[in-house]
């Protein structure tokens, strides 16, 4: 923005993607087919569910008594965040999805029951009463966030819940096309629970989509092994290997390497992503741009990204087109504030007008 306008870099971002659709052979019109069999996908979403509350607020100032900003409170509102958010972009796109997760003996747990129901996801979610349901509150002032506040439990989830949510999978997965894995690295994610999804996708020969998130918590996207897509983004890989000087490519390489895993969105925050892939023994990459030039929220783009991939896959599609619709989807995601679901038609309108 300091050298060019919006409308150039708009233009730039939006050359860069017919570029890219153009050298793989992708139309308007092969997108558009994709999408419309998206209806037949049927998916399980599992992972940590997060309740986000977005908190608008007036500044009035510095305090007198100590430097920080003073301001009032004016309008909440709250969204489903993490696994729920996810769960809700597939269903809002057209397939079937069931939400496999744990919530609290709460009000944000109960929310959470009532969006569920709203939308039409299947409900698979375990109370426990022995943590909240994750919650975060986000202060704003005019679309400015100020500072976040969580409210949530780390550890591994106790084995009695472990085991409810095998027997979910367990009841689920033979009518399923594919299981979701989105990991916030509280506690449900263990060890056995992946174990688990890794045996069910051998016998019923579905394909497993994982993303890690660990922007403020610890934890290796090198856990998920043998999974149909991996969707780190750079600092995530680049904790998991130790490395910070390493190009890109090998960078991704060593985590599909490490990983076993079939294909790898990279994520490149505000220059898109590359993804990668195998086909005949060899790894093929291509880059695609970050659609928006200016994002309002940008908490939720990775999100929408994992359910375009995971329902376009699951619906046999090839990864290249699916990408690219991808990459439209992640662009819709970043201009609105707060994790809205993307629905069928917003995600056709925008292929069409990027054409």
């Amino acid at each position: 923005l300091l050298t060019s306008n919006e409308k150039e870099m708009r233009d730039k971002r939006n050359s860069q993607f017919l570029s890219a659709c153009k050298r793989q052979s992708l139309s308007k019109n092969d997108l558009l087919r994709s999408i419309d069999n998206w209806k037949n996908a049927n998916l399980i979403v599992i992972g940590d569910t997060i309740v986000d509350r977005y908190a608008a607020c007036e500044a009035l100032g510095m305090s007198a008594e100590a430097p920080v900003v003073v301001v009032k409170e004016l309008e909440n509102r709250d969204f489903c965040g993490g696994a729920a958010i996810v769960a809700s972009h597939i269903k809002s796109l057209g397939a079937k999805c069931k939400l496999i997760s744990v919530i609290g003996d709460d009000e944000s747990g109960e929310f959470v029951r009532k969006e569920l129901l709203k939308n039409e996801i299947i409900d698979g979610l375990i109370q426990d009463q022995s943590r909240p349901t994750t919650f975060k509150k986000r202060y704003l002032v005019e679309n400015q966030k100020l500072f976040r506040v969580s409210r949530l439990e780390q550890s591994e989830i106790h084995k009695n819940i472990e085991i409810k949510i095998i027997n979910e999978l367990e009841n689920s997965a033979k009518e399923a096309n594919g299981i979701v894995i989105s990991d916030f690295v509280y506690g449900v994610i263990t060890p056995n629970i992946l174990k688990k999804i890794n045996q069910l996708s051998k016998i019923y020969n579905f394909k497993v989509f994982g993303d890690l998130q660990c922007s403020s918590q610890v934890g290796s996207i090198l856990k998920f092994k043998d999974l149909s897509l991996l969707c780190p983004n750079e600092r995530e890989a680049r904790i998991a290997l130790h490395e910070k000087d390493l190009d890109l490519e090998s960078l991704s390489l060593q985590i599909i390497k490490k990983t076993n895993s079939k294909s790898l969105i990279m994520k490149l925050g505000s220059n898109g992503f590359i993804v990668y892939f195998r086909k005949n023994n060899n790894f093929i990459k291509q880059a695609f741009p970050a659609l928006s030039i200016n994002p309002i929220d940008v908490s939720g783009a990775g999100d929408s990204l994992l359910a375009a991939m995971a329902v376009g896959l699951s619906s046999s599609q090839e990864i290249l087109s699916t990408s690219a619709i991808a990459c439209c989807m992640a662009s819709l995601s970043v201009e609105k504030m707060g994790n809205k679901p993307i629905t069928y038609q917003e995600l056709r309108s925008s292929i069409v007008e990027k054409f």
